[in-house]
């Protein structure tokens, strides 16, 4: 039986929907294409709308300036290291982690749910969940990356021909690819009859490692310009789960301020690149009469510690692995506004539904964020929970959030009002001893009603102490030459024994 997690006193009910597209509702309105602009890994501060001012990202910028952003908005995690899987599958389904992990065959997605409402649905890029489900979900798509991760140079593409993927075809650059086959879709779908409005999912792999920009945005951002994050370390300061993950092995240990920086250098030139294809995208949009009645998103994922913590990846539960971007402009959005209400990621399935003016799906978790996007109601939940295998657990509320590690018996308490950072753990000050009780039983009530089997008492504890020297380095096959130059020098790599100098 389905845990009753939308009638948990934990979540705020929604207001009776109302019709956004006019003030008059009576007024038959046509109903508004949907284009998904997906980044892959991308940290929610990893854009000047978010008051980073170090990177330049104008067009997703503009999208802000036009529309709502949602400063707290999450990934809930994942039961693996590849958290973009369980992540795409929630957002795509709108089911929360623990009713449908990474598994999308045999359910109704988004985009097939769209299509059934008489939209003409359409994706490019990467797809990190079954193909069946892929073929289930789109009438049309060109260049689709089924996979985690690949050379951003070579990415192996595939199309459909009569509803099934061809074999998979080594193209060029990965932003390209996917930019250049929304824009083809695009053009196509304007001098069509447009009897049906699009919907258009676009799945980027930038800024996901390898950290290789395409060469002319290599040194858009010289090595040794980005500050190191606020919360940088060279440890993280105990062990919590396997330390040697597959991100954890981009820089060796511990941290230096030198390549994180030549790290972040690489990152925000591939978002730059995503930026501009993303102004291409706009730009045809308006050139064919098409931007004022589209609903865009731009989201990402998961986010990334690059640096922070002490850590590259995303296989923890602190802000800059979970948080994530989130924007909506179009009909009937306001603009220039931020709501900080705590959402999810799979809220954007009866969100756009909604939107666009289409029934409610029927069995899903996400809540239907427009009466927060028009200011009619402060949020929809009053805390939220994440989850990363069965190693960590965390609940966020407005100002706290507590991180426990059951296997570690080891809680961490930050008080995100004067520590976004969460860098101060205040698990053992006296003063916030009612605090961390209020926390601990905020997660058991989550963990009962989500749905999570995991067991947050074992009985076996295991140290926090850990030697980094143990932790060897192992590029993997995805490394291109650049990377592994820059990166890896003095370290074996692959199979050949090699040693970068």
């Amino acid at each position: 039986m389905k845990p009753a997690i939308l009638l948990s006193p934990l979540l705020l009910t929604s207001l009776t929907p109302q019709n956004i597209h006019s003030d008059n509702p009576t007024r038959k309105i046509r109903q508004p294409n949907v284009l998904i602009l997906f980044a892959d890994d991308q940290r929610a501060d990893a854009l000047s709308c978010s008051g980073n001012s170090y990177i330049r990202t104008p067009n997703i910028d503009q999208l802000a300036t036009n529309g709502v952003r949602f400063s707290n908005s999450y990934a809930m995690g994942g039961p693996h290291g590849a958290i973009s899987a369980p992540s795409r599958a929630m957002m795509l389904s709108g089911k929360s982690l623990f009713h449908i992990y990474d598994k999308l065959a045999g359910v109704e997605t988004m985009p097939a749910y769209f299509a059934k409402q008489g939209y003409r649905t359409f994706a490019t890029g990467k797809w990190h969940n079954e193909a069946s489900a892929f073929e289930a979900s789109f009438q049309e798509a060109e260049n689709i990356f089924m996979g985690g991760m690949s050379d951003h140079y070579l990415v192996p593409c595939q199309r459909l021909e009569n509803g099934k993927l061809t074999k998979p075809e080594n193209k060029g650059y990965s932003t390209d690819l996917f930019a250049d086959a929304a824009l083809r879709f695009l053009e196509n779908y304007s001098v069509s009859e447009q009897k049906k409005p699009f919907f258009c999912y676009v799945a980027f792999t930038a800024p996901h490692d390898p950290r290789s920009p395409r060469k002319d945005y290599i040194g858009t951002y010289p090595d040794g310009t980005i500050p190191l994050p606020g919360n940088f370390k060279v440890l993280h300061p105990f062990e919590f789960d396997d330390l040697s993950v597959r991100d954890e092995h981009l820089a060796p240990w511990p941290r230096t301020s030198e390549i994180i920086q030549q790290s972040l250098s690489d990152y925000y030139a591939l978002i730059t690149h995503l930026d501009n294809r993303i102004g291409d995208i706009i730009s045809m949009l308006k050139s064919k009469g098409l931007y004022e009645n589209t609903i865009i998103v731009y989201a990402a994922d998961n986010g990334l510690a690059i640096g922070s913590h002490g850590l590259l990846g995303k296989q923890s539960l602190y802000e800059h692995s979970m948080k994530v971007p989130l924007i909506i402009k179009g009909p009937g959005v306001p603009k220039g506004q931020v709501r900080q209400a705590m959402v999810y990621l799979f809220d954007l399935y009866p969100t756009l539904s909604r939107l666009c003016g289409i029934p409610a799906p029927n069995k899903v978790d996400g809540q239907n964020l427009v009466p927060v996007i028009n200011g009619k109601q402060n949020a929809v939940r009053t805390s939220l929970y994440t989850a990363y295998r069965n190693t960590i657990r965390a609940v966020r509320t407005e100002d706290w959030k507590m991180i426990w590690y059951p296997q570690r018996n080891y809680t961490q308490l930050f008080n995100m009002k004067d520590d976004p950072l969460e860098i101060s753990n205040l698990v053992n000050a006296p003063e916030y001893q009612q605090k961390l009780k209020e926390l601990r039983g905020l997660m058991e009530k989550w963990h009962e009603a989500i749905g999570d089997t995991s067991n947050l008492h074992p009985k076996t504890i295991l140290p926090l102490e850990y030697n980094y020297l143990k932790l060897k380095q192992k590029p993997d096959a995805y490394q291109p030459e650049y990377v592994l130059k820059k990166y890896f020098k003095g370290i074996v790599i692959n199979n050949e024994n090699r040693v970068l100098h």
